[in-house]
């Protein structure tokens, strides 16, 4: 086999892999351009609701039996998904209770409208929820025991990770189902008309607060879920949630601020790049190619990839 060939078969290989990651990614950054689309609150604990994502997933997979009842290939996927509804409710709560305080109908008229006591809060969430989850899950790194992790579909002369695969395809039918969602219930509706003009929505008689809340508690779960596929084939330690908060604010901005179909293609894009410049780069530059590509882009496209001509929501 020649140099070309098996340079085509690198190719090809990183390529099929990119899109695996990039479908979780894609979840992922669409958790954070809900809320910023529907709130405008740029929230620095997203990454931090990713972690518990992954905890949740672990604990529920584990501590609760799911994986014991289901198997070692449902039981992981399963208990994924469920790390959704668990940090809805954590972010629903907190929403409520403190960063309702500070966004809204509550911050008009405030210094900033808010904005400043938005960014003080979210860091100080995400400072309570790094150490705080050191304290109760500890320094060791965990992962959803799965074998899907060490195996793999052959493909031809291609193989595909099986908890990156099927992590690929629940990601899709979830960003799928928010589509639906938004598109398609009055809830949704609702949602996107407080998007584009909280005090118009407000006239019409939308509650906006109950929709800010909702897109807050929402896009933390899906989010969450994210985290809690992806727990599967990565370990993970609470301050885990740094590393990916930059992955999910690059991939929001490459798409478009406030496009939560921006946010999705800019999270395939961020996956796509980080596993194609293993062909050229070490593993230890694969975030340099990604901001190398995002300042490409931004600099052509200074809205992201969809800034101008998608929807909000």
């Amino acid at each position: 086999m020649g140099a070309v060939e098996l340079f085509a078969i690198d190719f090809f290989q990183a390529l099929i892999t990119g899109l695996l990651v990039g479908g979780t990614y894609a979840l992922m950054c669409v958790g954070l351009g809900m809320i910023f689309g529907v709130m405008r609150v740029v929230n620095f604990a997203q990454g931090d609701f990713f972690m518990l994502g992954m905890y949740a997933a672990y604990y529920v997979a584990t501590a609760l039996g799911v994986m014991a009842v289901l198997g070692p290939y449902v039981g992981p996927v399963v208990a994924g998904l469920l790390a959704g509804p668990i940090v809805f409710a954590v972010g629903w709560l907190l929403h409520r209770f403190l960063v309702g305080r500070v966004t809204g109908v509550a911050a008009v008229g405030a210094e900033g409208d808010g904005h400043y006591a938005q960014i003080i809060l979210t860091l100080g969430i995400a400072l309570v929820l790094q150490n705080g989850g050191l304290i109760l899950f500890g320094s060791l790194p965990l992962s959803v025991p799965t074998p899907m992790s060490r195996e793999s579909w052959e493909l031809g002369e291609f193989l595909i990770n099986q908890a990156r695969a099927v992590s690929f395809a629940v990601a899709i039918v979830v960003a799928l189902l928010l589509y639906l969602f938004l598109k398609r219930t009055t809830l949704g509706k609702s949602m996107r008309a407080a998007a584009d003009n909280a005090e118009a929505a407000l006239y019409m008689g939308i509650d906006v607060d109950r929709c800010h809340r909702t897109a807050f508690a929402l896009g933390c779960g899906v989010t969450a879920i994210a985290g809690g596929l992806i727990a599967s084939s990565q370990s993970f330690q609470p301050y885990i949630g740094f590393d990916f908060v930059i992955t999910m604010y690059a991939g929001v901005v490459l798409g478009g601020l406030g496009s939560i179909l921006g946010a999705f293609w800019g999270g395939m894009t961020i996956g796509l790049v980080q596993q194609m410049s293993t062909l050229v780069l070490p593993f230890q530059l694969q975030n340099t190619a990604i901001f190398v590509v995002f300042l490409l882009i931004v600099f052509f496209r200074p809205h992201g990839m969809f800034g101008r001509s998608a929807e909000r929501t």
